[in-house]
């Protein structure tokens, strides 16, 4: 019989097949994977086309224009403020309370999108129904 005590060998954990395993997936999706930077949402905008304008002053309409810089111009007065009550208050006292008045947003090719969804919400609010969009033509020539 043998009593004496035998030597136990320590319990260890081998690491190398894990960080052999680790690297591999690293190197698998640094490979596989794009990284794009999109700081602006694409979106198809509708083109205008410079052609002959036919007016009928016959028919009272309301007029809006925003320049490049926000100004808006409501029938050709200028507004105070370009923010949503200012032009719901200009729109409600031009039309006299008529949201079946055809209304016009005329705006330059530089004017940020923000003004124009502005002015459309304004009307949307209103119950303006008859909304017609256009470029301004002085912008539209200088750009020829």
């Amino acid at each position: 019989m043998n009593f004496r005590r035998q030597k136990i060998e320590e319990v260890s954990v081998n690491l190398t097949p894990l960080i052999d395993v680790v690297f591999l997936l690293l190197i698998f999706f640094m490979v596989s994977t794009t990284f794009t930077r999109e700081t602006q949402l694409k979106l198809d905008l509708p083109e205008a086309v410079s052609g002959e304008r036919v007016e009928d002053r016959t028919v009272k309409q309301l007029e809006l224009t925003i320049n490049a810089a926000g100004e808006m111009a409501l029938n050709e007065r200028s507004l105070i403020s370009s923010d949503l009550k200012t032009l719901m208050a200009a729109l409600q006292k031009e039309s006299a309370g008529d949201s079946q008045i055809p209304l016009v947003i005329s705006a330059d090719a530089q004017t940020p999108h923000q003004y124009v969804i502005t002015a459309m919400d304004a009307a949307g609010q209103l119950g303006f129904n008859r909304l017609r969009l256009t470029t301004s033509e002085a912008e539209a020539d200088a750009q020829q």
